[in-house]
């Protein structure tokens, strides 16, 4: 068949390790035979972050808004150890991190649903997305542990050099812990324009959760901030678009959440959505199938699987032993890109191409070809234990029958 053609480039950032093979199988395999692919290639393995000062990792965020859309392979943030194994100049910060500053972006996280592989919880029917404020909050903390008695304080010092503060606690000789947060006004706007848009984008109602009661200030602005932009810029466009934006407290949206059949974008703090996006990964069957998306508030889109870099399965493979390593998550992450792209550039013929590349990865697990961690949680009679290369193989084989 004839290649499909591209317009305009993605932004292609390669990562570490297994899933850095996994890349190059899945290019080789299922994209360049059918695509002449045009991406902009950015080297975001950690020996490059290393070479560059990490430069390279600002470059591929500003070409990322640039040219709108990018995939990105998983990528290590290295640990202590890690700056030994690699022989780092520093402890290098993590790339999601400088990719979502740059591009001011949230996370949302989405489980991919296979037949045989059944939600933990039997009411849910569709994938649940996580939205995850990642800015602020518990991540950016500030923090002490204290040994004696005294009095803990929060002192604000405007720009006019007025003060104001507020007691916090009156600590006995035992002392205790004490714990300063923040977020900021603007990224808590980009936070609910991102969240509307990919409803809009999606046509999925939106949830948010928050605890206003117990936070009167802190939780409360969450909530507010959201219901003036939803009602300023939103509120037509949700009910043109048949959806709805619901808020609750964090208490009854998980209730809520536990009873329903799924289908909607859960809107979450930063810490909560930490958590909630491990429960619904795991509820739904296993992080390697959970696709993962950062969203602009501008409408700039960033593509990858929600895992890491698979770091046990990279040795195995370096000693030249066979892995069964999953591959859907990455594969999801250029079928998004692809299928975005192809919108915003109004190729229909490359739309098609990754619906269906989409849909012959979930026929051949459900035909029981897969790798050795969907064989463990799969319910299906007939399996087929499949090695990294080969299941892929097995895609690229159903793909073909379709094209």
């Amino acid at each position: 068949m004839e290649k499909i053609q591209m317009k305009t480039p993605l932004v292609e950032m390669d990562g570490d390790e297994m899933t850095r093979i996994l890349w190059k199988m899945i290019k080789e395999e299922l994209l360049l035979p059918f695509v002449d692919l045009k991406t902009e290639y950015y080297d975001l393995g950690l020996p490059c972050r290393n070479e560059t000062d990490d430069q390279v990792t600002i470059d591929s965020a500003n070409a990322t808004a640039k040219y709108g859309v990018a995939v990105k392979c998983a990528t290590i943030t290295p640990n202590a150890a890690r700056v030994t194994e690699y022989d780092l100049k520093k402890m290098w910060k993590s790339p999601n991190g400088t990719i979502r500053s740059i591009l001011n972006g949230t996370v949302f996280r989405t489980p991919i649903i296979v037949k045989g592989i059944e939600p933990n919880v039997r009411t849910w029917k569709k994938p649940i997305t996580i939205a995850r404020h990642a800015y602020g909050d518990v991540y950016s903390n500030t923090e002490m542990l204290l040994t004696q008695s005294g009095k803990a304080e929060i002192v604000f010092t405007g720009a006019d050099g007025s003060e104001t503060r507020q007691l916090i606690h009156d600590f006995d000789e035992k002392g205790g812990v004490i714990q300063g947060l923040h977020n900021c006004t603007p990224s808590i706007e980009s936070f609910a324009r991102s969240c509307f848009n990919y409803a809009l984008d999606l046509k999925q109602d939106l949830w948010f959760g928050a605890k206003d009661t117990i936070s009167k200030q802190y939780d409360h602005h969450f909530k507010d901030v959201f219901e003036e932009i939803f009602e300023a810029e939103y509120k037509e466009k949700f009910e043109a678009a048949g959806i709805t934006y619901f808020y609750s407290l964090i208490d009854d949206i998980v209730a809520r959440i536990m009873k329903s059949e799924g289908g909607m974008i859960w809107a979450c703090k930063n810490y909560d959505g930490d958590v909630m996006s491990d429960m619904i990964s795991s509820a739904f069957g296993s992080l390697a199938m959970m696709t993962s998306v950062l969203v602009s508030p501008g409408g700039v889109f960033e593509y990858e699987a929600a895992h890491g870099t698979v770091q046990r399965h990279y040795y195995k493979y370096l000693k030249g032993e066979e892995t069964s390593t999953n591959s859907v998550a990455t594969i999801f992450a250029w079928t998004g890109a692809l299928k975005k792209r192809g919108e915003l550039d109004g190729l229909d013929g490359l739309v098609r191409f990754a619906s269906l590349l989409e849909k012959a990865t979930i026929d051949t697990i459900e035909s029981g070809k897969m790798t050795k961690d969907l064989i463990l949680i799969s319910t299906l009679q007939d399996k087929v234990p499949l090695n990294s290369l080969d299941f892929i193989k097995a895609i690229r084989q159903t793909l073909e029958s379709y094209l």
